[in-house]
């Protein structure tokens, strides 16, 4: 992919011309203008022409899920939206039939929304193990070592959230379709930034939010589920759009959905959905691959530039099977690192004592440059 290609697609992102380096993708990603304009044109359409377009939004719903399905490999009907990523998590964690003795694996550099949901289900006597991160990330050989004979699920984070490290599905989901554990993914921090085949690394279940690399709104998450899991599964929050006679409102037949659109009980998030559906055309236009391609690229860079002056990155001796879009730094004053360069308008995450940056696709070599000559100054 070429450096023009690129400079098409920097169009859509205006902040570019206010002299602004947003590395902060891992956090929360820009509105592109495109979604701005689309926004804009939904809320004129609801405030003077349509203000009931539910047939409207029920028609770009399912090409959502279509987009998403091509995206990750799954059928539309795997995936259902909710409002965040923890909450997604709390579906699976309480729609399971645990019995006393159950063990979760952890490990301790999780995001909380990976944490919480699994340990609140102490009160059914299920267990909680925590693999130890002493190289400040964890790999699939650690996790499949730290197995127990009653660890019933495994949830780890496709990307971590402080290291950037990509851990390895494939590794895991096979392992855990072996031995009949349930292979649950955090994945907010890698959709949008690489590559991901749910099918091929035998995901049960997927939560994820929209608002980070891919540029979607904040209060939009979907979730993927296996057909065999979701069997399996008890809906914690049955809602009246949850049945098969959703619209037979006086029939209180509860019939659950067979689809993951069960997980789905009420409204939904209209122009969150109009957002990603929005943010989700640039993916598919620019290539989802290409996309992968320069963020990797950006990232072995930034790597290679930190190193030049003097600085090493928590993953500066990873293979490029585990880098994903986040570059993190261990400095002294790292808390006056980022204000320093925030006064540049240089954005970037401090994070338990580091500073992460995360540059995306459409961001190039000229602004890491900048960015390593400003901390070369600091």
């Amino acid at each position: 992919m070429n450096n023009l290609s690129v400079e098409k697609f920097r169009k859509y992102f205006p902040y570019l011309n206010n002299g602004i380096i947003y590395f902060n993708h891992a956090s929360t990603g820009p509105v592109p203008s495109t979604t701005a304009a689309r926004l804009k044109s939904i809320i004129e359409v609801k405030s003077n022409e349509c203000p009931d377009d539910y047939q409207s939004f029920l028609k770009v719903m399912t090409e959502t899920k279509e987009d998403l399905g091509r995206l990750v490999n799954c059928s539309p009907d795997r995936i259902a939206f909710l409002d965040n990523t923890t909450n997604g998590l709390n579906l699976l964690a309480l729609g399971i039939e645990w019995k006393k003795g159950d063990r979760i694996l952890l490990n301790d550099v999780e995001f909380p929304a990976n944490v919480y949901p699994f340990l609140n289900l102490k009160r059914f006597g299920v267990e909680v193990d925590f693999i130890r991160a002493e190289s400040g990330f964890v790999t699939a050989e650690q996790i499949i070592d730290s197995v127990k004979p009653e660890t019933k699920l495994i949830s780890v984070s496709f990307v971590q959230f402080i290291s950037g490290y990509k851990i390895n599905l494939e590794k895991l989901g096979n392992y855990c379709r072996n031995n009949n554990i349930i292979f649950c993914v955090d994945a907010i921090q890698g959709i949008g930034a690489v590559a991901i085949d749910v099918t091929k690394s035998k995901i049960d279940y997927l939560s994820c939010g929209t608002q980070k690399w891919l540029l979607g709104m904040q209060g939009l998450a979907f979730i993927y589920v296996d057909e065999n899991l979701q069997r399996k599964m008890i809906p914690a929050n049955l809602g009246w759009l949850s049945v098969e006679n959703a619209w037979d409102l006086l029939n209180y037949d509860v019939t659950p959905k067979s689809t993951a659109s069960v997980f789905q009980g009420g409204t939904l998030n209209l122009l969150g959905i109009y957002a990603f559906n929005s943010s989700l055309k640039i993916f598919h236009d620019f290539g989802v691959v290409n996309v992968e391609k320069e963020i990797l690229k950006n990232s072995r860079y930034f790597i290679s530039a930190l190193k030049k002056i003097g600085v090493e990155s928590v993953l500066s001796n990873c293979s490029d099977d585990e880098l994903a879009g986040i570059v993190t730094v261990k400095l002294n004053s790292a808390d006056r690192v980022v204000a320093e360069l925030q006064k540049k308008k240089i954005f970037c995450s401090l994070r338990e004592g580091q500073i992460r940056f995360s540059p995306h696709f459409y961001n190039i070599i000229q602004e890491i440059n900048t960015v390593v000559d400003e901390l070369k100054k600091l």
